[in-house]
């Protein structure tokens, strides 16, 4: 008689979990963000850090100062109202989702990875990169899941500059004659200083 309850209790279990809908996972952008005035300007401060927030696909995620238009505020008056926006959507003939950023600000570029976005221009967020405008950097990297209806977003601070931790070179200015100082140092040739009239 237990024997025969047990098995019962097994088909039981079973038969639920095969009804039970397998839950769809959600694609979620990972934002580290940075700014050199972080402790003293509070510029992130109306951010939920370490909390995943879910948005529909038909939503547009808007990034700026002016917290009746945009989803994501920084208190920043340098900052535009809305400084850029992403767009969640699906590769033409693929089943592979994706983010559109476009620049929304008419006073600063923003620079995806080395991609400089004037106003209005748009470009597809890889699937890791770094985007910057004035002193912010916002490192940004997807997480793929399957959901076509929903996207998450999930902040962190980052203590130290994006750029630093990567190791990317901090670019300088190359003199019209092409060649970097850095270069011309190293291999022991000193510079020659010329007036612009010698040319």
């Amino acid at each position: 008689m237990d024997l025969y309850k047990t098995i019962l209790r097994r088909i039981i279990i079973m038969s639920s979990m095969e009804e039970v809908e397998t839950e769809e996972t959600v694609t979620c952008l990972h934002i580290t963000l940075y700014h050199p005035c972080q402790e003293e300007k509070q510029v992130f401060r109306s951010l939920k850090f370490h909390k995943r927030e879910r948005r529909r696909v038909d939503e547009v995620a808007k990034f700026g100062r002016d917290s009746n238009i945009c989803h994501y505020n920084l208190m920043d008056t340098r900052v535009s109202r809305v400084q850029f926006t992403l767009q969640f959507f699906r590769q033409l003939n693929s089943s592979e989702l994706g983010f559109e950023i476009k620049n929304m600000s008419k006073k600063t570029k923003l620079i995806v990875d080395n991609v400089e976005l004037d106003y209005l221009n748009k470009i597809d967020l890889p699937w890791k990169c770094i985007i910057r405008f004035g002193d912010y950097q916002l490192l940004m990297q997807r997480q793929d899941g399957e959901s076509v209806d929903y996207f998450e977003t999930c902040f962190e601070l980052a203590q130290a500059s994006l750029l630093q931790e990567r190791h990317l070179p901090l670019l300088q200015p190359i003199p019209e004659c092409g060649i970097s100082p850095s270069l011309v140092y190293s291999q022991g040739v000193r510079p020659i200083e010329m007036d612009e009239n010698d040319l």
